[in-house]
């Protein structure tokens, strides 16, 4: 008879290998590892929960920023004008 629950089952792990990392890409995981105190394969993994779960979000938290963002912006008119001026200084 099987047991309904195997502790084992649920660490039993897949290995990966990743080739041709590019260098600059490579560096930037590294230092992202060092930042968090991690090996860099425990941050690859980090970076994969990281994106791939699924995150909840409250409508109703939305709707607060929206109107957080609305009330900071009110009066202020979008012009052509400030556009083409903003092209033209350039952007941060």
């Amino acid at each position: 008879m099987k047991p309904l629950y195997n502790h084992l089952e649920k660490s039993m792990a897949a290995n990966i290998t990743v080739k041709n990392i590019p260098q600059d890409l490579y560096e930037k995981i590294k230092r992202r590892a060092d930042l968090n105190h991690r090996s860099i394969n425990r941050e690859i993994i980090a970076i994969f929960e990281e994106v791939l779960t699924v995150r909840r979000i409250n409508p109703g938290d939305i709707l607060i920023s929206v109107r957080e963002l609305r009330e900071r912006t009110r009066g202020f008119v979008l012009t052509q004008e400030f556009i083409d001026r903003a092209k033209r200084e350039g952007r941060p």
